[in-house]
């Protein structure tokens, strides 16, 4: 028997809360898929996405994970035996690779570790010593799920250029989109992959790739994409199945289709705002915290966190005991230490994760740190006294005093 009782809270960094206007528009039969509104639905829902992504290129939509997203924008764009350069900042850019891998992609990685983000200098070197421009494409997260290290895109772009590589620009905005300031045009994105359950707040299930002209050029040197994979057809079909290849992922349409529409109606600047600001609190809480015992954020200056996910650790095994103590006896689940395995520890007991993205508002961050606090309490572990009231005082300042999330990029 445990203490939780109530209704559960998800605060790790995807699948996010899910709205219950998302879950009620989901909750209805099956639809006509050949004609009527589904169908009609469709055109506006990849406008809608795109200027999330703030991109006037084109969009395909894939049912898969981030991972299919993955595979669909190196498909389309390379071939076996490319080159493409990995910008490594985590977990996610080996896992990105062991798919480039898989395709026959050939690969080098630039390793920046655990705790900071790329250096564009370094990449500015890496490209200016390809002379023959093997390299046919730079890869690098946004954001980095496990390590919640956010990297400087226009930075990468602007090294790139200033190389004058050709190669194209891939940003995987998985756990970004709709969080994070990401402006795909303006900061020279070829090519952006996110998916749909994080900052768009609907289940799992859907991947969306964004490409731009000079990657639509790439697509057309590609001898051989699978019919599936192929993001022509999607992004320009003549029949409504090819927006899929098949069957509309129908229900996961509705979802989406409210989620876009809450978004749109707080407006995408103010959704980049809300989170700068439940970051900044909950960054507050951690940092005092982390005054008097062995809390400590992963990412030491604030300009190099992302606004979606925070990595944090504790000595010893306390990572996982709080989050298992949260989940037990306050019914709120914390993300695991994702890729943070050391070989003094393994399991990454160490690290956890607290996911702050997508239906996410003030009450609801408190509720967590609250919790999180009780834990450190209930498992003596060391903590310094008043990190609420810090989270508290952000949050009272209101979203007006935060810092201006376009001109801090």
């Amino acid at each position: 028997m445990n203490g939780a009782g109530g209704r559960p809270y998800l605060a790790i960094p995807g699948p996010s809360i899910m709205p219950d206007r998302v879950l009620q528009a989901m909750h209805r039969p099956a639809p006509d898929i050949y004609s009527g509104a589904l169908v009609d639905s469709i055109p506006p829902l990849v406008d809608d996405l795109r200027a999330v992504a703030r991109t006037k290129g084109q969009a395909a939509i894939y049912i898969g994970n981030g991972h299919a997203g993955w595979e669909a924008a190196m498909a389309n764009t390379l071939q076996p035996g490319d080159k493409v350069l990995f910008l490594a900042t985590g977990r996610f850019a080996y896992s990105w690779s062991e798919m480039a891998e898989g395709l026959g992609i050939a690969f080098d990685v630039l390793d920046f570790g655990r705790q900071s983000p790329v250096d564009p200098d370094r990449v500015e070197t890496a490209l200016r010593e390809d002379k023959s421009h093997d390299i046919k494409a730079v890869m690098v997260c946004h954001v980095d799920t496990s390590t919640s290290v956010r990297n400087d895109i226009p930075a990468i772009r602007a090294a790139m250029d200033a190389a004058g590589h050709p190669a194209l620009l891939f940003a995987d905005c998985i756990a970004s989109l709709a969080c994070d300031r990401f402006e795909m045009d303006a900061w020279g994105v070829d090519v952006t992959m996110a998916a749909s359950q994080k900052g768009l707040m609907t289940p799992p299930g859907l991947a969306y790739v964004f490409f731009n002209e000079k990657a639509a050029q790439a697509r057309i040197r590609i001898d051989r994409v699978s019919r599936y994979w192929d993001w022509v057809p999607r992004s320009r079909p003549e029949m409504f199945y090819q927006y899929f290849m098949g069957t509309a992922p129908t229900h996961h349409i509705f979802g989406l289709r409210a989620a876009l529409d809450m978004i749109a109606e707080e407006g995408l600047d103010a959704v980049w705002t809300r989170h700068e600001r439940l970051a900044h609190a909950i960054w507050a809480a951690c940092e005092i915290w982390a005054q008097d015992g062995p809390l400590r954020l992963n990412i030491a200056n604030q300009d190099h966190r992302s606004r979606a996910v925070t990595s944090l650790s504790l000595d010893g095994q306390n990572g996982t005991r709080l989050r298992q103590w949260l989940e037990a006896e306050m019914g709120l689940t914390l993300g695991i230490g994702l890729g943070m395995e050391t070989p003094d520890d393994p399991g990454s007991d160490r690290a956890f994760r607290i996911g702050h993205m997508g239906h996410v508002n003030g009450q609801a961050v408190l509720g967590v740190l609250g919790a999180m606090e009780a834990g450190l309490k209930a498992l003596n572990i060391p903590h310094g006294v008043g990190g609420i009231d810090a989270a508290a005082r952000v949050l009272a300042k209101g979203s007006k005093t935060m810092p201006d999330a376009k001109a801090a990029e």
